[in-house]
């Protein structure tokens, strides 16, 4: 029995959705899951067709009612044209087993009210009976399960139909570990404070980069900047509210590189980088100082419920000093991507501290100078 799979995309873009409890896991590859879910439903529930049919989650809370049920895998007669499509969540006996989140069993298609043969159109196969089970995750649905019409006897049963219950768990489960494995592995990439990428992630995207740039030609720039006066807001107010100015911090980053190709970091500490690939150094050097600008024009911690979390409003102390360089300006674009994103971090770094030298809440380019502040809008 062939089991067609939708490609990659189709069901990467279908397990982009949230997790609803916790517990451990592990990472799968879903398309040999569901070519296997299928293939033991087909031996004990013998059938000419069958389908695992998931949901997109970014449209099941469309407003306008526009939620869709995909392809993800399928057998028998024309399932390769179907393989990958989709149909509204509204369409057929799928629509009604997903939306409804029971199973049900439909023993003459041709006389039920809601069969669907827009899909017997497409196949070029007839649909004369059918069972469909919902898929199921801590009580959100997420697809459906079906088998079509029933090989070996006249028609499917209820024993039949509880056996495909039993499938369409073992889906959900399976499903949910996928989720799980995928969720951590989007964790061990990410600072559990601010939500930036971690230090790890941050050296290994720069090292790729850089190699591109050594193989390939073009640019890669680099911002490495730290905290002025941070310790003084945790000596004055405690690691809390120190910890809240990091997450702000961070947020402040997020929003000034919203559609810009840059890997953002926290580097450790009060210390941040930013990665940005193909791009010189001067336009690096704008953005470092709208960063400047933009954390030194904060103010910090405004937000609160006065009692637990306070609001401290923290103006004119928190800034920040920054260091600018490229793989052009400031090193020599030879050795191991390795080598290269060691001396590029050593020549930011080493930027940032001129900076801070020099009088700190400054932009310095690496063996280029202070770059000048922004000046104000009148």
């Amino acid at each position: 029995m062939k089991v067609n799979i939708a490609d990659v995309p189709t069901l990467a873009r279908l397990l982009n959705r949230k997790k609803r409890h916790g517990g451990a896991g592990y990472a799968v590859d879903l398309g040999v899951i569901l070519r296997e879910i299928l293939t033991w439903a087909n031996r004990l529930v013998p059938s000419e067709s069958g389908s695992i049919l998931l949901d997109d989650p970014l449209l099941k809370w469309d407003p306008l009612g526009r939620g869709q049920l995909f392809f993800a895998a399928c057998f028998g007669r024309g399932s390769r044209t179907l393989v990958g499509t989709s149909l509204g969540e509204e369409c057929g006996i799928a629509g009604v087993t997903y939306r409804r989140g029971r199973p049900y069993i439909s023993k003459d298609v041709q006389k039920d009210a809601r069969s669907y043969p827009v899909i017997d159109g497409k196949t070029g196969f007839q649909t004369r009976s059918i069972i469909c089970a919902p898929i199921v995750i801590g009580g959100a649905k997420i697809g459906v399960i079906e088998l079509i019409n029933r090989k070996g006897k006249a028609n499917y049963d209820e024993h039949d139909l509880a056996l495909l219950e039993i499938f369409a768990g073992y889906t959900a489960t399976l499903v949910h570990n996928a989720l799980i494995g995928r969720m951590f592995e989007e964790l061990s990439k990410k600072d559990s404070l601010t939500d930036l990428h971690n230090d790890r992630f941050f050296f290994h995207s720069l090292e790729q980069e850089a190699m591109k740039v050594v193989r390939q030609g073009g640019e890669l720039s680099l911002i490495f900047f730290d905290l002025d006066r941070f310790k003084e807001v945790n000596d004055t107010h405690g690691h809390l509210a120190g910890s809240r100015v990091l997450k702000e911090v961070a947020d402040i980053l997020r929003r000034l590189f919203i559609g810009v190709k840059a890997v953002l970091a926290r580097y450790g500490g009060d210390e941040y980088v930013v990665v940005l690939p193909g791009m010189d150094i001067r336009e690096a050097a704008r953005y470092a100082e709208r960063i400047r600008h933009d954390i030194a024009a904060n103010v910090f911690l405004k937000t609160g419920d006065g009692v637990r979390v306070p609001r401290l409003n923290i103006r004119g102390v928190i800034t920040c000093s920054i260091g600018v360089a490229s793989m052009s300006q400031s090193i020599k674009t030879s050795g191991s991507g390795r080598a290269v994103a060691e001396s590029l971090i050593k020549a930011a770094d080493s930027a940032m501290y001129a900076a801070k030298e020099q009088g700190k809440n400054r932009v310095f380019l690496s063996q280029g100078g202070r770059v000048p502040a922004r000046k104000r809008r009148r």
